[in-house]
This record gives C-alpha cells, structure tokens and sequence, in this order.
C-alpha cells in the first residue's frame, strides 16, 4: 500500500535541479497531524513551489536561452505548469470531495516534466 501524502511531502520533477516540498491548500482532514492533500493540490506556486532551474527544452525560456548560447543547453528558473490534477491518487479514499494523494502518483508539468513525490510528509497512514 501507498503512503498517505500531507504537508511538507518531498516532491522531484524529471527536468528540474532540485526537490520541493508539497504545499497543500488547508482542509479539515489531517494525517500524522499534518494537513492531508488530494489530487485537486496541483496549482503551480501555491501547492507546487518550484524546483530550481528546468532544463527542459520544452519550456520556452529554456530554448531561447539555449538558442542564445549557441546550442548549449542552458537551464533557466523553474515555473512549474501543472494545469492538471494529480494522477492517479487514491479512488477509493475521498478527501474533501477528491481522491486522497498516495506516494505513486505523479503529476505533469507542461513543459515535459514529470514530478513524483520521494517521501510523503508522514509515514504512519497508508492508502490504496
């Protein structure tokens, strides 16, 4: 089983150059005595805070600043763009209206990132 995810969960993105930590909006629901997210916690600098530089070539201030050195990819600060929920979460765990956050699921960035969550926030309440 997969561990319930809260505030203060360690998250990596696959083209950023340094982790984060989940910001979940408040809820009434708590887990180890942190607040507990869903997959409805994907808006980009409230819940996502940024992961140091992107060195993905997708994102645009990437390429133009890969463009202008030449062709030599050059990593540019993070804005993570998340327009859609976490996926898959917990379907059978309803949280506040939406399906819980486990430790398995990811969460895509526009720019071609994928960010998983490393460590859960707590490690005491599992989920499906």
């Amino acid at each position: 089983m997969a561990m319930q995810v809260c505030m203060g969960a360690m998250m990596q993105c696959s083209q950023g150059m340094a982790p984060s930590t989940l910001v979940p909006t408040p809820k009434t629901v708590m887990t180890s005595n942190m607040i507990a997210a869903n997959i409805l916690d994907h808006v980009p600098m409230m819940n996502i805070p940024p992961f140091g530089m992107c060195r993905s070539p997708a994102n645009p201030m990437v390429a133009a600043a890969t463009a202008a050195a030449l062709g030599v990819l050059t990593p540019m600060p993070c804005i993570p763009a998340t327009p859609a929920p976490w996926m898959p979460g917990a379907p059978t765990v309803l949280l506040c209206g939406a399906p819980a956050l486990n430790d398995s699921s990811k969460l895509m960035c526009i720019w071609a990132g994928t960010i998983s969550i490393n460590m859960a926030g707590q490690v005491t309440h599992q989920i499906p």
